[in-house]
């Protein structure tokens, strides 16, 4: 039976809709949603083959995990493979992480039916799934590839790790492109059939990517994140330094979980900005400043 109840609906108009999702050439009318979605989420795409390689797995958790640590949204489609070791790994490190689907967000109709548990525990652990589908749509051949300009739409970049030419990871990249979005690969064997798409992106123009920090650096962000580094002043800046820590987030999140005031927030971001203990990334969204 559909648990409508679990299912929430965002209309283009509505505040809660994906900022950056707004700005693709055809974004969904409406978004299906189980979870929670915010207006300006850092987010970004990780996307990959179901046939992986002990290489592609090991690529996926480090520099999956390694992204969400630094307060990224892992974001993927929920597929066995790649996609299921990007959303496990910001699991594994009590992140939240997004699964983009190509059916409705009820549990009849959720695809894979092996990673229906993965989907429950993204919606548990605070994530989100979504989709443009309405409760009891099905998976067929076009609705997939229709799902895959949603992960790079909702994306700050995407990242590629292993997959042939002719695959949905190569589907979702060529979405980015024409999104105008920053586009990863990560390189492999030159005899390996799963190196092929990557390869393919790095000459069309992606970045090549040995680390995370290779993306990082290409986002404008740090992935130092070591304790100790940031020293607080005072008793306010270090609830905002503790509340930071666990990765970006938008001043009013702040507010709410240090429970103090908006004006001493934002007193003791701007003065915190100015010594370049935090860094404003853009739509009140701030993050620590560990470079």
């Amino acid at each position: 039976m559909i648990k409508m109840d679990q299912i929430k609906s965002f209309s283009i108009e509505d505040k809660n809709y994906p900022a950056l999702l707004k700005k693709i050439s055809h974004p969904p009318k409406i978004l299906y949603v189980k979870g929670e979605v915010f207006e300006n989420e850092l987010c970004f795409g990780i996307v990959g083959t179901r046939r992986f390689s002990s290489y592609g797995k090991q690529v996926a958790l480090e520099i999956g995990g390694d992204l969400a640590e630094v307060g990224l949204i892992i974001v993927s489609g929920l597929a066995p493979g790649i996609d299921t070791f990007s959303h496990r790994t910001a699991l594994e490190r009590k992140k939240r992480t997004i699964a983009v689907l190509g059916t409705g967000l009820d549990e009849e109709s959720i695809y894979p039916r092996s990673n229906l548990k993965l989907a429950r525990e993204i919606v548990k652990q605070g994530g989100a799934l979504i989709s443009e589908y309405p409760a009891g749509t099905r998976a067929t051949h076009f609705t997939f590839p229709q799902r895959n300009r949603i992960i790079a739409g909702l994306s700050l970049g995407i990242l590629a790790i292993e997959g042939k030419i002719k695959s949905g990871s190569l589907i979702t990249a060529n979405w980015a492109f024409s999104q105008g979005r920053k586009v990863f690969a990560v390189p492999g064997p030159i005899y390996s059939s799963n190196s092929k798409g990557p390869h393919y992106l790095i000459k069309r123009g992606a970045k090549l990517v040995e680390s995370a920090e290779d993306i990082l650096q290409e986002l404008n962000l740090s992935g130092k994140n070591k304790k100790g580094e940031i020293k607080a002043e005072t008793k306010e800046e270090n609830l905002i330094i503790k509340t930071l820590s666990e990765g970006s987030l938008y001043v009013d999140e702040i507010i709410e979980k240090t429970k103090l005031s908006a004006s001493i927030i934002n007193k003791n971001l701007i003065a915190m900005e100015i010594k370049g203990k935090v860094k404003n990334l853009g739509g009140n969204i701030y993050a620590i400043n560990y470079r």
